[in-house]
């Protein structure tokens, strides 16, 4: 069977420097053991699976998966099968907001502006954190081979998808990781985590802070631009204080190591809702045999 079959790159509006999601738009008939090839035959971070909802309240429901395992929620599969649906014309928005179906529940999305302009932003899942005692700490630094900031306790991030986050003194020290990737599958897979995140500032600029994120239980060393690792920071941040005084919004930057550039627009609204958005653009349309 023919699929029709999408690449969108995500937190970019050029092709090739975001993130890349595969999107199957036509996944009826589909079942988990298929999918989960696909994944694994795509090799991206994550494979995700259009689908009708289940539920009237929602447009559609979708099905995420990295190259070794189903998600119940992931950021930049999220905004680029959004912006995959619309450009396809599968979905319409009503009143700019699309309801998404996933692993989680329902996630709200916001569209903004044209099809050659548009911005989608989800709203961040309800989380829940819990510190790392001592002893994790320093395996989450033999780990990165660098000190994270001790002050700023480092801490699970569950919000379905599960993120260690950890900020760095500034982002020049984020830029410089190496870490080691075996240590790291044992590590997430002790604290049941999907990686690791990490992120420190900068002193000038646009961008506020620098984030990575390594997620090698997953089989995905590192992900280019990850939406779902943005928005457990912006918990995390939100959490301890950490965000400039008055200022609701700020900018991420992520990708240069891996020669993206990816750029998160983080909003919190006053009722401390966080929204993660970017654009998209699709640099692969085509169909998919099955």
């Amino acid at each position: 069977m023919k699929r029709a079959y999408k690449v969108v790159d995500v937190f970019t509006k050029t092709p090739l420097l975001g993130n890349p999601v595969a999107v199957v738009l036509d996944a009826d008939g589909l079942d988990t053991k298929i999918m989960q090839a696909i994944a694994s035959w795509t090799n991206l971070s994550e494979t995700t699976f259009l689908l009708p909802p289940t539920n009237p309240q929602a447009d559609y429901q979708l099905r995420i998966f990295t190259p070794k395992h189903e998600l119940p929620f992931a950021g930049h599969p999220t905004l680029g099968s959004a912006h995959a649906a619309l450009e396809a014309g599968r979905i319409v928005p009503r009143s700019g907001v699309l309801v998404q179906e996933c692993g989680v529940g329902f996630v709200k999305l916001a569209v903004e502006g044209d099809s050659a302009n548009r911005i989608l932003s989800f709203a961040v899942p309800p989380a829940k954190l819990t510190p790392l005692n001592p002893a994790q700490i320093e395996r989450l630094e033999g780990i990165l081979g660098a000190t994270v900031e001790r002050k700023i306790t480092p801490m699970i991030v569950d919000m379905g998808v599960v993120w260690i986050v950890a900020q760095l003194s500034n982002a020049s020290k984020v830029l410089a990781l190496r870490p080691d990737f075996g240590r790291s599958v044992a590590f997430e897979h002790s604290l049941g985590a999907t990686g690791i995140t990490v992120f420190g500032p900068y002193a000038t600029g646009d961008a506020q802070i620098e984030v990575r994120s390594f997620a090698c239980s997953q089989g995905v060393q590192e992900d280019p631009v990850c939406g779902s690792g943005n928005g457990a920071v912006a918990v995390f941040r939100q959490t301890l204080g950490l965000l400039p005084k008055g200022r609701g919004d700020y900018t991420a930057t992520q990708g240069h190591c891996l020669g993206r550039s990816g750029r998160i627009a983080v909003h919190i609204a006053p009722d401390g809702q966080i929204t993660i958005g970017g654009q998209c653009v699709t640099s692969v349309d085509g169909v998919l045999k099955t």
